[in-house]
C-alpha cells in the first residue's frame, strides 16, 4: 500500500488506491479537518472487491494547500482530475461532510463520471456564509493555535458523548487530524462552503444516489437528510446510530448500507 501523488494545475493531490486494478472503482471523500486515514475501515473491507481510490482534500494531510479562497468547482475538479489520472471512466463515490458536498456537485455537474452516489453527514447547504467565514478568518489570523482550538471542541461535534467516552484512542486521532490540517488549507476549505449551496440544483441529480444521515448528528441533521431526499428523485435514506462522522462512530451500520446500495 502506498500513495501517490496526483498532478492538477495548481497543485499536488495525495491518492491511496488498493483493491483489484479491474474491480469497479470506489472513491471516498473525507470530510473538513480530516484526512484518508478517517476511511482505513471502509479501504479494509471494500478493496476486497473494489478499486478503492481515497485522497486527501486539498488543503488537507499532503494534499497541497494553493492560495485560497477555494470553490467546490476546484474541489469537484480534483476529484475528477483523480479519475482522469487513474483512466477511469466511471465510479462509485462516497463522500461525509465536505466530501459529501463534493459527491453532491459532482451529480450535478459531472454525472457521466459516477455510477452510485453515496452522500454521508452531509446537506445541500451545511452551515451559514458568516459562520464559515468567521471560522476562516479566525484561522487564518491565529494559525496553529486555532487548529489546536478546533481539535480540542471536535468530540461534541464529531461524535456523541457515549462515543467519546467509550473509544477514547480513536477520538484523539480523529482530533490528530484536525490539529495537523494546514491553517490555510483548512480556512480556505470553510471559504469553499460558505459560498457552496445546492438546494436549488440537486434536484437535477439522476444518479441513484444513498443518503446517511447520524440520528445524533448536530451539525448535518436527519431533516437536512430528508430534504435531500425529498429533492433527488428516488434517493433512498438510511439512518444509523452515530453523530457526524458515522464511518467512524457506527462502521458496521454505515458499511452494511454502503455494501447492500453498491450491490444494486
Amino acid at each position: 500500500m502506498s500513495d501517490t501523488l496526483v498532478q492538477t494545475p495548481s497543485g499536488t493531490l495525495r491518492v491511496r488506491v488498493e483493491g483489484p486494478t479491474d474491480a469497479p472503482a470506489l472513491v471516498l471523500s473525507n470530510s473538513l479537518g480530516t484526512t484518508l486515514e478517517m476511511w482505513d475501515a471502509q479501504a479494509a473491507r471494500f478493496s476486497q472487491d473494489h478499486r478503492v481510490v481515497r485522497y486527501d482534500t486539498r488543503g488537507h494531510g499532503g494534499s497541497a494547500v494553493s492560495p485560497g479562497p477555494y470553490s467546490f468547482d476546484l474541489l469537484g475538479g480534483d476529484v475528477l482530475a483523480i479519475l482522469d489520472a487513474l483512466g477511469i471512466a466511471r465510479a462509485h463515490f462516497c463522500g461525509i461532510s465536505m466530501g459529501g458536498f463534493t459527491g453532491l456537485w459532482l451529480g450535478v455537474h459531472a454525472p457521466q463520471r459516477l455510477d452510485r452516489l453515496v452522500v454521508a453527514n452531509s446537506a445541500a447547504k451545511i452551515g451559514t456564509a458568516e459562520g464559515w467565514a468567521a471560522r476562516a478568518a479566525l484561522v487564518r489570523a491565529q494559525g496553529a493555535a486555532a487548529m489546536a482550538e478546533l481539535a480540542a471542541s471536535s468530540p461534541s461535534r464529531w461524535f456523541t458523548e457515549a462515543f467519546t467516552a467509550a473509544q477514547p484512542a480513536l477520538v484523539q486521532r480523529a482530533q490528530s487530524w484536525i490539529a495537523g490540517t494546514a491553517p490555510q488549507g483548512y480556512a480556505a476549505c470553510c471559504e469553499a462552503l460558505a459560498q457552496a449551496d445546492l438546494r436549488a440544483d440537486i434536484a437535477r441529480i439522476a444518479v441513484p444516489t444513498l443518503l446517511v444521515a447520524g440520528s445524533a448528528d448536530p451539525v448535518t441533521t436527519v431533516a437536512d437528510a430528508q430534504a435531500m431526499q425529498s429533492a433527488i428523485a428516488g434517493a433512498r435514506l438510511v439512518e444509523v446510530p452515530a453523530s457526524h462522522l458515522s464511518n467512524l462512530e457506527a462502521p458496521q451500520a454505515f458499511d452494511a448500507a454502503l455494501a447492500q446500495f453498491l450491490r444494486g
